[in-house]
């Protein structure tokens, strides 16, 4: 029976709720050895309970294209769109929520 990519290794995870939103950044094994990044994004559905998820699979050869493209792009909105806006209000107000827990 095949196995799936789903059912490979996972060597290390980080996880980011956003909000709505939790994002997956898993590294997973392949077959031969080598390494892979997945990134999971997972949203409740409210009309069940459910979860609708949409994966991205990331590959070495891919990962420096990747990476600076996804920096650009993120560096251009905050730039060149959105100058005034405060990104780092989120990362202020996760981080008082998160203390607020205890």
């Amino acid at each position: 029976m095949a196995e799936s990519n789903y059912d490979r290794e996972e060597v290390f995870s980080k996880k980011v709720r956003a909000g709505k939103r939790t994002y997956f950044f898993d590294v997973k094994t392949t077959r031969g050895d080598d390494y892979y990044i997945t990134i999971t994004e997972s949203k409740k559905r409210f009309e069940d309970g459910g979860y609708v998820k949409h994966k991205i699979f990331l590959y070495k050869e891919d990962f420096n294209k990747f990476s600076e493209a996804f920096t650009e792009t993120v560096n251009y909105v905050k730039s060149d769109l959105m100058p005034e806006y405060d990104f780092d209000e989120f990362t202020r107000r996760d981080s008082f929520d998160s203390d607020s827990e205890g």
